[in-house]
């Protein structure tokens, strides 16, 4: 297996110090975004089981569609308000989509049938566009490549954070009926949309740039710009040598049209089906459980029940992206959780009891998150500037066809089968490609170094 990056050599003092302030002044208001964000995307997976479905008359498709349908508007609008937000800077343009989506979270309180759910849901997709990708790109202009495993680490953990105290935040409130005269799914909805738009700006007056970042002293600011640059020159060399070489100058359309850019879309269209299949239909699994061991749960017993595979999933996110640093990102970080999570995402319904269940389910949210965080530090090796906008846009909007396909085709084929087995052998599947397409990828690229050609050449159009 290649190395997709070097391993961390010997840091100075100096360098220490400087990644230490970075992580603990940008990464985590940056991850505490990431988290109110995941949580208003996927509240509609809470609500679902716990009144929503019954008042507006969802069918499994129905909710599976509007549930889905988010990534509709998100996908049309990711590559666009990616290549704003250089041309508009990250401070203001993150700040204005939390702002947007925070509006729009809000109007979830009072829908009242299918129709309007599903609008909504497009809706938030329009505004949460370029978030995700926005916060990637924004984080690699504070990191340089070396230490990025560690940072998008420390920045993904809100991922799975987000489940471990928004399943029993979302338990307590969907208990509260009658407040404000709403249903307690409706005031859930209230509550976690708020944060959005009170942290949004907040993110307009304390998002910065290392050139302004007033807590770096001098040499740290110095050291980080310097690095930061010497990354850039290595590939503006690179872009260099591709153009003498007769490939075109990077830019917005070079980018989309890369081999290796389509090739980790794809890789990454597998882990977000089998997140998001997991985030949205877990709560309705767990109430399944009430039927078939004959016992039940409150709204608080199942947010707990909801939240138990993230605890050890945040701990190996963690560990695993440690490893990563250490050894530098090799091809393994990444397609051996793939490997993991789509054999045993399909065996999860084949347990023979509610633990067993919950105990496979917690094996795949383990391989899920450990894979993340090390796969997005591929691309920001090879694409800088308004190419590196557009290629992580791309890479996340091919990624997010998964978000609307996985709940939409597992709600459909769990009406037409009569459960959830045969949906979820379909996430294990495309998980398992993804396995197979980042060994493909690897060899690949192993096969452009030997031949004396820059890696950062392979791709120049559709392999």
């Amino acid at each position: 297996m290649s190395t997709v990056a070097t391993p961390q050599p010997e840091q100075s003092a100096l360098e220490k110090s400087t990644i230490r302030k970075v992580a603990t002044r940008v990464v985590p208001f940056v991850a505490l975004m990431f988290f109110i964000n995941y949580l208003d995307r996927t509240a509609v997976g809470f609500a679902a089981p716990n009144g929503m479905n019954d008042d507006l008359g969802l069918t499994a498709a129905q909710f599976g569609f509007a549930s889905g349908v988010f990534f509709i508007g998100y996908i049309l609008l990711e590559v666009p308000s990616n290549v704003a937000l250089v041309r508009f800077g990250a401070r203001r343009w993150l700040a204005r989509i939390m702002v947007s989506w925070g509006i729009v979270a809000a109007l979830f309180t009072w829908v009242q049938n299918f129709e309007q759910l599903a609008i909504l849901r497009f809706l938030l997709g329009v505004a949460e566009a370029g978030f995700f990708p926005g916060a990637i790109l924004f984080l690699s202009l504070w990191v340089p490549s070396q230490h990025r495993s560690k940072i998008l680490a420390l920045f993904y953990l809100a991922q799975p954070l987000t489940s471990v105290v928004g399943a029993p935040l979302a338990g307590v409130l969907l208990q509260t009926h009658g407040v404000f005269g709403l249903e307690g799914w409706r005031f859930m909805y209230l509550v976690v949309a708020i944060p959005a738009i009170i942290v949004g700006i907040i993110a307009w007056f304390y998002l910065t740039s290392p050139k302004e970042a007033k807590w770096l002293t001098g040499p740290e600011r110095t050291w980080l710009l310097t690095a930061l640059d010497d990354e850039n020159v290595v590939k503006e060399k690179t872009e260099a040598i591709k153009i003498q070489a007769g490939g075109k100058k990077s830019s917005t359309f070079s980018a989309l049209r890369t081999g290796r850019v389509w090739m980790l879309a794809f890789i990454y269209f597998g882990f977000i089906y089998g997140l998001y299949a997991l985030a949205f239909f877990l709560p309705t699994i767990i109430d399944g459980f009430q039927a078939t061991a004959g016992v039940k749960f409150d709204f608080i017993q199942k947010g707990l029940i909801t939240a138990i595979p993230y605890v050890p999933a945040a701990i190996v996110l963690w560990l695993w992206s440690r490893d990563a640093t250490r050894r530098g990102v090799k091809t393994w970080h990444i397609a051996v959780p793939a490997l993991v999570g789509g054999v045993s995402i399909p065996l999860a319904l084949l347990a023979g009891s509610p633990v067993a269940t919950i105990a496979i389910i917690t094996v795949t949210a383990c391989a899920i998150f450990a894979a993340l965080p090390n796969f997005w530090t591929v691309p920001t090796q090879f694409l800088t500037g308004v190419a590196a906008a557009a290629g992580i846009a791309l890479i996340n909007t091919i990624g997010n066809l998964a978000g609307f396909s996985a709940p939409f085709i597992t709600g459909a084929l769990k009406d037409w089968t009569g459960s959830y087995v045969v949906p979820m052998f379909v996430v294990g599947a495309f998980m398992l490609l993804s396995a197979l397409l980042m060994v493909v990828l690897a060899r690949r690229t192993e096969r452009v170094d030997a031949s004396g050609v820059d890696a950062a050449s392979f791709g120049a159009g559709v392999h």
